[in-house]
């Protein structure tokens, strides 16, 4: 998922170390495509020109260093828009590779979020972050379609989204990004990812490749694994998305927000039930998905929730200065280029894979009915401490109820409801994560015969990246050293 916080006050107390793996925690967007905890304000590069690199790498064109990236070679992977071969055009993704020979592990695809991240202009953050949990592997990041140099421009959309994506802009602007984009929207789906990835694969000339993703790069990876499940080596699944796609009502979040914020108070020793604060509040200003946005920002920037009891505690006492300034921060969507996150993208793919009760490809008009009726078999006792009416106004459903029209891409794709392959899954969790909450992990380590779902109490999202115990990246390195390529 995305992110709820501006990357100079994330960076304004951190050491290097800490501030490169809070950029790098950019890649955690998702909930379906949700928040990432930093972001990087990279310059795009222009789509390179065409020149056949090697017989190694068919598909790569245009080879040269990174320029931000010593050590790693930049090319250019063209694909078909249309990878079921009904619709003509081609797409230039950007792509960041490794120098060196054959890696005794493999190579390791590490995937972005968003949906509607980059992943180039991270290569060089992510190789330090990890380092020496992926000694052995070439690493190899690329801009999935519809981002970086090749993003899709909603200017409107852009200005009111920013980063998030719980934040519902103005009414028209999410049709107008639709019509902007025009019927190639339904070209930008995870489903067209999935055979991006396998061209790479082809391009790198290799058997097998190792996927790690954060967010709704977990989304993407598990796809790939049920369409192509011989191509891969093993699975790092970090702040998970389901492979079924989200719930549109959030309900996990919703859930979530009272254990979390109960955990919190535990280790703060509030005194109070600050699940019941919030649902008092929800109740009496009627402003559940304003406050809901809030908590899962905060989730992500600062999963130990400094002064967010306190100000929900004030504010049923009366006293609203503290969680106005909340809520606000919450609703500031930041200045961000669609080059380092892509609304249109975002719109396009969560559209399209969302979990909901309306064929995409069915009119508007038609949606609103399902998700009242959804709403109403919803337990009330399985949102608290929010509401029905939070469930339905969430921008994640409200976005893509005005979406227009739009056919899913005709491409094959693996069984959603099938077991992920027999290979060896890592999945990482925080329990302070909104964002992708923890039941989420858990529903797809049940899919994952060959998992094991590493829980790290008091973290948020973009666990691999961002926990303090430096016990998860021990184990990362353990699991990462086992895979056979």
């Amino acid at each position: 998922m995305r992110r709820a916080a501006p990357l100079s006050r994330l960076l304004a107390a951190a050491t290097p170390l800490a501030a490169a793996a809070l950029a790098a925690a950019t890649l955690a967007a998702c909930g379906a495509h949700h928040h990432a905890a930093a972001r990087e304000r990279g310059r795009a590069a222009r789509p390179a020109q065409a020149a056949r690199v090697s017989p190694s790498a068919p598909g790569l064109i245009a080879r040269r260093p990174c320029p931000r990236a010593p050590g790693f070679t930049c090319a250019t992977l063209r694909v078909p828009l249309d990878h079921a071969g009904r619709v003509a055009g081609t797409l230039a993704l950007r792509v960041a590779v490794q120098d060196g020979g054959a890696a005794r592990h493999g190579v390791l695809l590490f995937l972005s979020g968003g949906p509607g991240q980059p992943g180039v202009p991270f290569v060089r953050r992510i190789r330090t972050v990890l380092g020496a949990q992926l000694n052995g592997f070439r690493l190899v990041m690329f801009d999935q379609r519809g981002t970086g140099a090749g993003a899709l421009e909603c200017p409107a959309l852009q200005r009111a989204a920013g980063y998030s994506d719980l934040i519902a802009p103005p009414p028209g602007v999410i049709e107008a990004c639709a019509r902007a984009i025009g019927p190639r929207r339904r070209f930008f789906a995870t489903s067209e990812t999935v055979g991006d990835i396998e061209q790479l694969r082809q391009a790198l000339d290799v058997r097998r490749m190792t996927l790690d993703g954060v967010s709704y790069g977990t989304f993407v990876a598990e796809r790939y694994a049920l369409r192509y499940p011989a191509r891969v080596a093993a699975l790092v699944l970090d702040s998970v998305v389901p492979q079924q796609g989200v719930d549109p009502l959030y309900a996990a979040a919703l859930a979530g927000a009272g254990r979390v914020l109960r955990s919190v108070c535990a280790s703060q020793r509030c005194g109070y039930d600050p699940a019941a604060d919030v649902a008092a509040l929800v109740r009496t200003r009627h402003d559940g998905p304003a406050l809901l946005t809030a908590l899962v920002a905060e989730s992500i920037v600062q999963p130990s929730f400094p002064g967010v009891l306190a100000a929900l505690h004030r504010a049923v006492a009366g006293d609203t200065t503290q969680l106005r300034i909340f809520l606000a921060d919450g609703a500031n969507a930041g200045g961000v280029t669609a080059a380092e996150l892509s609304q249109g993208l975002h719109e396009s793919a969560l559209c399209a894979e969302l979990a909901a009760p309306w064929n995409p490809a069915a009119p508007p008009r038609s949606r609103a009915g399902a998700i009242v009726r959804l709403v109403a078999r919803e337990p009330a006792a399985r949102l608290y401490p929010f509401d029905r009416a939070t469930a339905a106004g969430n921008a994640l459903v409200q976005d893509c109820l005005r979406w227009p029209a739009t056919p899913r891409p005709a491409v094959p794709t693996g069984d959603v409801n099938a077991p992920l392959p027999h290979v060896p899954v890592l999945l990482l969790a925080g329990t302070h994560d909104l964002s992708t909450p923890l039941p989420w992990a858990q529903q797809e380590a049940r899919e994952a015969p060959d998992g094991r779902l590493l829980v790290v109490p008091g973290a948020g999202h973009s666990v691999q990246l961002r926990a303090r115990d430096p016990a998860v990246r021990a184990t990362l390195g353990r699991f990462l050293a086992s895979v056979m390529p």
